[in-house]
């Protein structure tokens, strides 16, 4: 994590003392549902809850650790100098990874909520501009060429779609994330109720993990990390778009460009894409991290530590980049100034060769073969890639078209309104409404 690609929002889930503070409520809420069995008594519990209302030291900590060399026994020994000596009874039949991953796991889930707040932000700011540009007809393309018409809505309504299927990912990688588990050395429950385990992940909001080891099955993590690399992709699929529409040859789009802004210290003509360019670069980062997190699906036995490392690393800086990453493109979105007459005038380039597959088609239901259509059709368009034509008037020209279509048929061949004619069944679909 560095700051330039961060926000404190989603930053302060990984801060040191927030991890502490998870730790201290998975520790105190199983001493509570231990008191309650009778493992520990119950006159312990005032003093373990008295350290809620304190700061833990984190350099204390830190520095108890450089002895130690572990983590969980430094914090635990900071706890009883903070809690005296009913700190005893903290800790009881656990082993670190139930502290450990218990943790991860709620600050994955916090994570992903603020993640399933991003899209939604996301996906609103599509559908705004998705029906301010449902009519605005622009050319589609395909290997980069000039296809057929469509509209900006449309682009924009792809997008929102496919937003929304990585809101529902999201959704899911959520549920898969959001497990418990307080079930000792080996996940046997030897030293330990399981009611201890039920207790702690309905107060952390999670459930409780079926069936575990020394720590909780990798898959899940592997999944939601993975879920993290679509969404990541998806903003780089915008991007792009946004980063081809901006090209000077294009200039359909462009990110808001505010005053006093500079786009290149030698050139101050230049108005770059920095921003979608920068999400590129963003998703290159956090498709990364997938790729470790499935590796950590495989440990040795009831555990290995080879995941612990990777998954410091990639816990907060997966999550801190998407939402920075998410944020950054909604206002790309909500700012992005798009040029209709600029849209028109690319399409018209070619004079007319947009409306080929029409032509095609009328010749084949007007008698002729469509082996002899689509000569007849690719012999005229030749004519305006090559020689700069207009592609209606080369087609009024030819005897063996006009054979089958008159001048008048042809003209009607060329209405731009037939491509969008059914612009508000896919809105329909996209949006649910008409």
């Amino acid at each position: 994590m560095i700051p330039r690609y961060s926000r404190p929002v989603m930053t302060a889930i990984w801060e040191p003392a927030m991890k502490f503070r998870i730790w201290y409520e998975i520790e105190a809420y199983a001493a509570e549902a231990q008191a309650e069995l009778g493992v520990i008594p119950k006159s312990a519990m005032p003093a373990i809850w008295s350290a809620k209302d304190k700061e833990f030291d984190i350099e204390r900590i830190d520095a108890i650790e450089r002895e130690t060399k572990h983590d969980v026994i430094a914090f635990l020994t900071h706890l009883a100098e903070l809690v005296g000596p009913e700190a005893r009874f903290v800790h009881q039949g656990m082993t670190s990874s139930d502290v450990l991953d218990t943790c991860f796991n709620v600050q994955l889930l916090r994570a992903a909520n603020i993640l399933h707040d991003d899209v939604h932000a996301l996906m609103q700011a599509l559908k705004r501009r998705a029906i301010e540009h449902k009519d605005t007809i622009r050319i589609g393309r395909s290997h980069g060429i000039h296809a057929e018409p469509t509209t900006m809505g449309l682009t924009f309504a792809r997008f929102y779609a496919e937003m929304e299927r990585n809101l529902i990912r999201l959704e899911n990688a959520r549920r898969e994330i959001a497990t418990c588990a307080i079930s000792g050395a080996v996940g046997t429950f030897a030293n330990i109720d399981p009611f201890v385990e039920a207790h702690v992940a309905e107060k952390m909001g999670l459930e409780v993990e079926p069936v575990s080891t020394q720590v909780i099955p990798r898959d899940r993590h592997a999944m939601f990390f993975a879920t993290l690399g679509v969404i990541a992709s998806s903003i780089e699929n915008i991007a792009i778009e946004i980063r081809h529409m901006q090209r000077t040859e294009v200039l359909e789009a462009e990110e808001f460009f505010s005053k006093g802004q500079k786009g290149s210290s030698a050139m101050p003509h230049k108005r770059n894409p920095v921003l979608t360019e920068n999400l590129t670069g963003l998703a290159r980062l956090v498709r990364s991290m997938a790729q470790p997190a499935m590796e950590n699906v495989a440990l040795w036995h009831e555990r290995d530590i080879s995941h612990s490392s990777v998954e410091r690393m990639i816990g907060p800086d997966a999550t801190v980049t998407l939402d920075f990453a998410l944020a950054r493109l909604t206002n790309v979105i909500e700012n992005l100034v798009v040029y209709p007459d600029n849209m028109i005038a690319n399409m018209n380039k070619f004079r007319g060769l947009i409306h080929s597959q029409r032509v095609l088609l009328a010749l084949t239901q007007a008698g002729q073969s469509r082996e002899d259509s689509y000569r007849l059709v690719q012999r005229n368009a030749m004519k305006v890639w090559e020689e700069g034509k207009d592609f209606l008037e080369e087609l009024k020209a030819d005897s063996d078209v006009t054979a089958s279509l008159s001048h008048e048929a042809l003209e009607a061949l060329f209405d731009l309104g037939y491509h969008t004619k059914h612009v508000d069944t896919i809105f329909a679909r996209v949006f649910g409404e008409g």
